[in-house]
């Protein structure tokens, strides 16, 4: 559990972190303007790929964030020579038979719309969230998360990351002024506070929906340790998420829902804050994952935006936010790590898979720099 004493992290502070990171971007930009990094990288390096992973666009958000924070033309260029990629892919319905069209199409063509006002980005993005309302069972009020729609072993199949891509969705309804895409992303929202969320306010994995009674049936994992234990980036998706889902529907259930998430998110915390794969696990021989830990200081900086400032509960998500950056910056980056090409070491994609384990996953990169940039400046969110 984190303590109530502020560390050392400062704006200056923030801007060495983010020289580090601008740095590895730089390093990068070449190889990495037609691909994208791996989701993980091999031996601490990112091999280069296609866009066919649902990790694409955290590398193209990163090259966002860039732009935002420098004014630099150069991150401009490469992330807008990858929306042609992204337009490509919504077009041709290239890789997206999966929910995670909210992380490909959000970090890509909404940031690009935001900060730039690029028609042809925003287009796409609606595009991606057509798509996205196809996986919308109505009955059942859930989004599919992957696998084929009429699949008996796949269908009703919900996750808790979706909660990370229904900012899509909310989006869409404020360009378009079509209310259905924000009702199905409030009504899945709804769902995985439900059925996701525990009565311990652990999470699962994955939990399946008769999608045409809507009943609940039984909740599984993907890449935790167990059916019944809780997975820590699966947690922190929620911490991140059900904040997402007040900002667009102001449903205080959200809050409070994700109140209890992050409180036991805290209470399996080890001593330096970087929590380990599986929330199971507080000290031993098991991996951490620092990209698990950095989406929560996120997740935990967005809800304190929504609380007052007479709740303790707002000073200790900043200040455990904070402490978490600065565990990060001082133990887990690639600052003495000149061989790597990403940015944060110690991280998990999915060890029951042994894939990416111990390794730096793309994800992570992009939420570090996500963290320091709003503990630099009042960030208007992607998301």
């Amino acid at each position: 559990m984190a303590n109530s004493n502020k560390p050392f992290i400062d704006q200056a502070y923030c801007q060495t972190a983010i020289k580090h990171v601008l740095q590895k971007i730089d390093e990068n930009l070449d190889i990495f303007t037609y691909k994208y990094p791996a989701p993980a990288s091999v031996n601490l390096v990112y091999p280069a790929i296609d866009n066919v992973q649902w990790t694409s666009s955290f590398w193209t958000g990163m090259l966002w964030l860039a732009y935002e924070v420098t004014g630099d033309d150069k991150y401009r260029k490469v992330a807008e020579i990858q929306l042609e990629d992204f337009t490509r892919q919504a077009t041709n319905r290239i890789c997206t038979d999966t929910h995670d069209l909210g992380f490909l199409f959000t970090l890509s063509c909404v940031a690009a719309f935001r900060l730039t006002g690029n028609e042809q980005a925003k287009e796409t993005a609606i595009k991606a969230a057509d798509l996205l309302m196809e996986r919308y069972f109505e009955k059942a009020g859930i989004i599919q998360a992957w696998g084929n729609l009429n699949d008996p072993e796949e269908r009703g199949r919900m996750i808790i990351d979706c909660c990370m891509n229904l900012p899509l969705l909310y989006w869409a309804t404020e360009v378009t002024g079509n209310p259905s895409y924000h009702k199905a992303a409030y009504n899945h929202a709804k769902k995985a506070a439900q059925y996701l969320v525990r009565e311990d306010a652990t999470t699962f994995h994955t939990y399946y929906v008769d999608v045409l009674t809507g009943e609940p049936r039984f909740g599984k994992t993907n890449q935790g340790f167990s059916d019944d234990s809780c997975w820590a980036r699966g947690q922190a998706w929620a911490l991140y998420g059900f904040p997402l889902s007040y900002k667009y529907t102001k449903a205080a259930e959200f809050l409070e829902t994700n109140k209890r998430v992050t409180q036991y998110f805290l209470e399996r915390m080890p001593k330096d804050l970087i929590c380990y794969w599986d929330l199971m696990f507080v000290d031993g021989p098991e991996e951490r994952d620092s990209s698990a830990a950095v989406i929560a200081a996120c997740g935990m900086l967005e809800h304190a935006k929504y609380l007052p400032v007479t709740d303790e509960t707002k000073s200790l998500y900043e200040i455990t936010a904070m402490q978490i950056v600065h565990s990060l910056t001082e133990n887990y980056t690639t600052k003495n790590t000149p061989e790597s090409n990403g940015i944060l070491l110690h991280a998990v994609y999915g060890k029951p898979h042994n894939s990416g384990v111990d390794e730096c996953c793309i994800w992570g990169d992009y939420y570090y720099f996500e963290a320091l940039v709003r503990l630099t400046k009042d960030w208007q969110l992607y998301w």
